[in-house]
Formats: structure tokens, sequence, C-alpha cells
């Protein structure tokens, strides 16, 4: 990621030093980027982020200080939870939304799909021995609709939508998640706070500014001071001056939909 020498100005062999004793070595640019902070927090503002702005490393005030790791014991509320296998990154659908896979085999983690979601699983797999893939992805369609979520990114089709994707798959790809599950909202789907690497998945996406913070179905109050805090930087989508709500953009799309039916059922009757 970042090559120094023993030939190297003496900031450069301090960090070269730094990098070696590190144990575990950094891994993501954030990684990389606290250790350069941290190993020259004595030399010039300046100099320092010049240094992270030369290797591409996240500058000081777009990184964000995770609280507390996964909990120990389940926190109220939470009615079971199961471990995933690890995320591919084409399961991922956008920045609040991916399909993850739990083992069948494993009777604590099948236990705790959703009976509605193990038969539908069986019947797809008989479906694709049967070759009627027609059917088999309609029953995955059926399937990834129990999606879990606690915070609302923008949509693909929006502004941020893309990076928010992108940042959700940087965080969760060829990781395993742990996940767990409060209940269900109004639409059957399953409310959950989502762990990866003992880091929380919703947290990370709100810090960075890639996902507003869905009041309506969790009101605690750490999940609207870390928007504000995203905010407050201008990371992530609060770079633009006023950014559209997703909720809002689906909203007034589907009324578009809407009147384009409408259109088209008048344009035919005629």
């Amino acid at each position: 990621m970042i090559s120094f020498t023993s030939r190297s100005p003496p900031r450069y062999r301090k960090l070269l030093e730094a990098w070696r004793a590190a144990k575990p070595p950094p891994k993501t640019p954030e990684e990389a980027a606290r250790l350069v902070i941290e190993t020259l927090k004595r030399h010039q503002k300046a100099d320092v982020e010049g240094l992270l702005a030369f290797y591409g490393l996240p500058l000081p005030h777009t990184l964000v200080q995770l609280t507390a790791g996964a909990p120990i014991s389940l926190p109220a509320g939470v009615k079971y939870e199961f471990q995933t296998f690890p995320v591919d990154s084409r399961a991922i659908a956008d920045g609040d939304g991916m399909t993850v896979y739990v083992s069948t085999t494993d009777p604590r983690e099948s236990s705790c799909v959703p009976r509605e979601v193990q038969v539908a699983a069986v019947q797809r797999s008989q479906a694709r021995v049967e070759k009627n893939y027609t059917k088999a992805d309609a029953i995955h369609e059926k399937i990834i609709e129990s999606g879990y979520r606690g915070i609302d990114a923008p949509e693909n089709a929006m502004p941020y939508g893309k990076e928010a994707k992108e940042e959700l798959t940087k965080i969760v790809k060829g990781k395993c998640l742990r996940v767990l599950v409060y209940g269900e909202d109004q639409y059957g789907r399953c409310v959950a706070d989502i762990y990866c690497d003992g880091k929380f998945v919703q947290e990370l996406m709100l810090k960075k500014g890639f996902a507003w913070h869905y009041a309506t179905y969790d009101q605690r109050p750490e999940l609207a001071r870390w928007e504000k805090e995203a905010q407050a930087k201008r990371v992530g989508l609060w770079a633009s001056s006023n950014p559209e709500k997703p909720w809002e953009w689906r909203k007034k799309n589907k009324k578009k939909g809407q009147k384009r039916i409408r259109r088209k059922d008048k344009s035919e009757s005629r």
C-alpha cells in the first residue's frame, strides 16, 4: 500500500518502523491513515495531511471514531441472532441491502431463519433440480425480500447511491456477519443490527455519510448523533447542501410511475 526505504527522510523511517511493529499491520486505507496520524502526531498538520493525500489515504476529518465493538450479551429486544456465510459482493444490492446466507446444516443457525424462508429455500432447490429456473428465480426474489435494515441509504439511481453501495461492499465483502434481529417492520422485513469484524455496520455507514438515520423505524439517539457528526463534517452525501431523502425520492418516483401508467391506459382506451 505504502512503500518506504531506509534511505527515506526521518519521518518516513519513523513510519517504516511503526509499520513493521504494527500487529497486525494495517490492511485498509483507514487503518493505514490512523497509523500515519498517530506516528506523526508531533509533526505539522499540513505535512501529515500532505503525506496522506500523496498516498491517497483518508484525511483526518474523514475518519470515523467507532464506539465499542459488538455486544457480548444480546441487547434488550433482540429476539435471535445468527452468523452468515462470507458475503458475496454480487449479493449487495445497494447501500443498505444485501442477500446473506446461513448454513442449513448447522441447527443453531438454520433454526434462527424464519420458517417461511426455510420452506422457500427448499422449494427453490427443488425447482433448480427440476431445471425450472423461472420458478427458482421467482422463489429467490421472495427469499431476498426478507432483508435487514435499520438505516436508509441513497438508492442506486440517486446521487451518492453508487458510492453508498461501494462503501457497504468495502465493509462486508468476503466477511461473515453477525446479525441481531429485533423483529419485523410493517412490510414484513426483519429489523436488525449488523456487525462485521466486531464493527457496527450501521454506525460506519452513518458516520461516513452514506446513509440516513431512518427515525421512522429506529429512534435510538446514537443513530441521530452519528448522522449529525457526518453532517457537521460534510462527508459523503452531506457534501451536498440539500441532499434528497431516499424515502422521499422513492415516493416521488412511485407517483411518476403511476402517472405514466395512467397516461398509457388513457392512450390505449382511445
